[in-house]
């Protein structure tokens, strides 16, 4: 039973939560309804006291001091209603879920219970499965179907294939208990499940993309376009048709109305948007590329946004004035002010046997002139080999070796040592450096934000590779297509002097830029987005994640 002071802070708060709900000065309450509240907590109390302390009803109640929220007297309490009404308006919760039919259910059991005037303890147990209700259906909002313990397994086995990779998440602001908390204290759990809700990242936007797809499944959706070869305009084929309604539902082609079997001008520039938001080459062939991907089932691309608005909910929250995100998968960096776009680059991350971690940090510094020092993994997988071969190997790509990591460390030949022994050790005594140039595998410019991966953004030499779609080149690190560029977005807001720098950037001496005004950076990844411009995106899963990720998806 409870201690004394915790039934007069129980009633205290019965007393609150009965005046937020029904909006009346505090004298008008009518003894009748303290009265029930003060006899159905006591229920409740005696009920709960048997369980185990751990069990979510006794701590959702013991935080709630053991008052009832779901229920009155004569009917459900205005949390109850609006707790039925939020599950049965939310457009992404499937009907055939149990959530969904629980919550049904249990509305009809309420006003059954209600019109024949059940008993004080069927009203106790009313409300104890409206708790479970919210707890399922809160769980399902704020943090989504990803079992994170069970991807973050998978990500340890992969070291077993020498694959080091990351995703670190950030654990959403509300829980089930505080949300509720502040809906009991303000009167509306609409407006906290409203204010949860992400608002960066293009969630919102995703979420009503995935109710626009959800609503066409409804309707049928789509059937594969039975479409062999390639397709090139003025030729025909009766699969045409089929394939201009189906870029007409979509929102790619717009005005292309035509009963012919021809590729006309309008479904080819219809194609060459839908390729484009798809990753692909914008060429407007029709290839086999192109068919196999219209031919994905509808389930699977609403599967891959729910997926997708998951990992959302997990992402940093941030709220500064500048904003730099890097989407994987896109291979892209988005630099955000105020919210909105000034600044759309390609980048170059790493490969799949080698991939960028997700995680979040901030841009502190940049260095001019950058010199090499590199990571024992490439000196073990990469360079030993080449020594091995051919002693002058490192000489001729610049890199210079040195006997340590001190400062006076003596430069050596690669002929003076046994790398043979050093091939597969703990550690390699012995610091690879490549000097500035334009030989420089970062290039002329390295933006740093200090991390325990050791990522950072960089320029790079190879340009060619950014012509490509996929960009998956790098050892983790984010090259940079237009590192300049960059440079001078940073100088728009912070105490760097261009004109200086880019005198800095002729020569070859090594100069860091410390940031006044440090910009937040999130690596994401993310296989269904929608852009700057408001239109749907999907990617190729890179990496393999959404693979991973949906092997232990929970269903609801």
């Amino acid at each position: 039973m409870m201690k004394i002071q915790e039934r007069m802070r129980a009633f205290s708060l019965l007393v609150g939560f009965v005046w937020s709900m029904l909006v009346l000065p505090l004298p008008t309450l009518a003894e009748g309804d303290l009265g029930f509240h003060e006899v159905a907590s006591t229920v409740m109390i005696n009920s709960l006291e048997q369980k185990e302390k751990t069990s979510f009803l006794r701590r959702f109640y013991t935080q709630l001091f053991f008052v009832p929220i779901w229920i009155s007297e004569d009917d459900l309490s205005s949390l109850g209603q609006e707790l039925f009404a939020q599950i049965k308006s939310d457009e992404t919760l499937p009907k055939s879920s149990k959530i969904y039919q629980d919550a049904v259910a249990l509305q009809a059991k309420a006003k059954k219970l209600y019109s024949q005037n059940g008993t004080i303890y069927d009203k106790v147990g009313l409300e104890f499965k409206i708790s479970q209700l919210y707890k399922g259906y809160a769980d399902y909002t704020l943090y989504g179907s990803i079992n994170w313990g069970a991807f973050q397994a998978r990500l340890y086995n992969l070291k077993a294939q020498m694959v080091n990779a990351g995703w670190v998440t950030h654990t959403p602001y509300y829980t089930p208990f505080s949300l509720i908390e502040n809906a009991v204290m303000s009167g509306s759990l609409k407006a906290l499940f409203d204010k949860a809700t992400p608002k960066e990242y293009g969630y919102l936007k995703l979420r009503k993309e995935l109710v626009k797809y959800i609503k066409m499944q409804e309707n049928g959706g789509w059937e594969n376009l039975p479409l062999r070869g390639n397709l090139a305009v003025g030729q025909s084929s009766p699969v045409v048709p089929a394939l201009r309604e189906r870029l007409t539902m979509m929102g790619d082609a717009k005005g292309c109305q035509s009963d012919t079997s021809r590729y006309d001008t309008c479904l080819k520039e219809a194609i060459k948007h839908y390729q484009k938001r798809h990753g692909f080459i914008p060429n407007g062939r029709i290839t086999q590329e192109t068919i196999s991907a219209l031919n994905i089932p509808i389930e699977r691309r609403i599967e891959q946004m729910r997926l997708n608005l998951d990992r959302i909910k997990w992402l940093n929250t941030r709220n500064s004035q500048h904003h730099i995100m890097i989407n994987i998968p896109a291979f892209t960096l988005f630099f955000e002010e105020d919210k909105k776009l000034i600044q759309e680059m390609k980048v170059i991350t790493g490969k799949k046997s080698n991939p960028t971690p997700i995680f979040s940090n901030t841009v502190k510094t940049i260095v001019l002139n950058p010199q090499w020092n590199v990571p024992t993994s490439i000196i073990q997988n990469e360079m030993i080999p080449k020594l091995l071969r051919n002693p002058n190997a490192m000489a001729r790509q610049g890199i210079e070796i040195f006997a340590g990591w001190d400062e006076d460390a003596k430069k050596i030949s690669g002929g003076s040592v046994d790398w043979g022994q050093y091939r597969y050790s703990a550690n390699v005594p012995y610091r690879f450096a490549q000097v500035s140039g334009s030989r420089n595998a970062l290039g002329k410019i390295k933006f740093l934000f200090p991390n325990q991966f050791s990522v950072y953004m960089h320029d790079t030499p190879n340009k060619k590779l950014f012509n490509n779609n996929i960009r998956a080149y790098s050892h983790g690190c984010i090259r940079l297509a237009q590192p300049k560029e960059l440079l001078k977005t940073f100088s728009t807001f912070n105490n760097i002097n261009l004109k200086s720098s880019t005198e800095i950037l002729k020569g070859s001496k090594k100069s860091y830029l410390g940031l006044n005004n440090k910009v937040p950076i999130d690596v994401v990844y993310l296989t269904a987005y929608v852009d700057y411009d408001g239109v749907l995106q999907f990617r190729n899963d890179i990496y393999g994640y959404d693979k991973m990720q949906l092997q232990s998806y929970r269903k609801w």
